[in-house]
């Protein structure tokens, strides 16, 4: 199955929710706390935390916060503002598998060295390289009408951003994010992505050529290697038993002649 792709849902999360209300309440406390870990799921419940399928823009407050859990969520998306938790260290979204993509703003979390993320959910991912959505007619929007540029943070309007899908390495892990550009310049100052993905940043699409897959790239060398086996073959021809026989060196035959008698014999003869 090459490769679905999912349309982008906007307007993701209900805003007047209980657990919207109950998420926002804890945000606050663990700004007011200094609490260096923000786990949403030990604080709303199950229930409540299943319905929150994005982070409130408040996240921007938890200066102090490490560590992030949000294992076996329902989110969809995570918010640019993520990108100024400065103490950002350890991100776990595990089995959050409608977490598709990120915003390219985790990359400003300098600190983060470790993550947990399902990659197979992930848009371009090694083991299925999972379509991405088409950016042209169908651009992300978060709340507001304006946004900041993922680069050089200029406000701008979504009319004059320019949206474009990257693969990039962050934490422990190689992940599609998100970028909202103001410039070409700001376009050339994207890094570059890592070997085995789409190297350039990219509008998304059915008609983008990623690398192999795990199972396609599995194949291509299975069929390097059979060829390089018949090429052996060709070039050290195996030579079989009848044609080695034929080739072998003939048995050497005795000639009596050159054998000298026996003294005894010799001497029982002369008797």
């Amino acid at each position: 199955m090459k490769k679905r792709i999912s349309k982008i849902e906007n307007d993701v999360q209900d805003r007047d929710s209980l657990a919207w209300k109950k998420l926002c309440e804890y945000i606050d406390e663990v700004a007011e706390n200094g609490s260096d870990e923000f786990v949403p799921r030990e604080a709303l419940g199950n229930e409540l935390f299943a319905e929150i399928h994005t982070l409130p823009e408040s996240i921007s407050k938890l200066k102090k916060v490490t560590k992030i859990g949000l294992y076996g969520s329902q989110l969809k998306r995570i918010p640019p503002e993520i990108g100024q938790m400065e103490s950002l260290e350890y991100f776990d979204p595990y089995t959050s598998y409608k977490l598709n993509w990120f915003p390219y703003e985790i990359m400003d979390c300098k600190k983060l060295k470790d993550s947990r993320i399902s990659t197979r959910a992930l848009l371009g991912n090694f083991k299925n390289r999972m379509g991405f959505p088409r950016l042209d007619h169908n651009p992300v929007r978060y709340l507001g009408e304006t946004l900041k540029c993922s680069i050089c943070k200029k406000e701008m309007t979504y009319e004059e951003t320019n949206q474009l899908w990257i693969t990039l390495r962050t934490g422990t892990d190689t992940i599609p994010l998100l970028a909202n550009l103001c410039s070409k310049e700001c376009e050339e100052k994207l890094p570059q992505p890592p070997e085995n993905y789409v190297q350039y940043a990219h509008k998304g699409g059915a008609d983008l050529v990623q690398p192999p897959d795990e199972n396609e790239l599995w194949e291509i060398r299975m069929a390097e290697r059979k060829k390089e086996e018949e090429k052996e073959k060709r070039n050290n021809p195996v030579v079989d038993n009848k044609e080695k026989s034929q080739k072998a060196e003939p048995e050497k035959k005795i000639n009596w002649s050159d054998l000298k008698p026996l003294k005894l014999i010799r001497k029982i003869w002369e008797k």
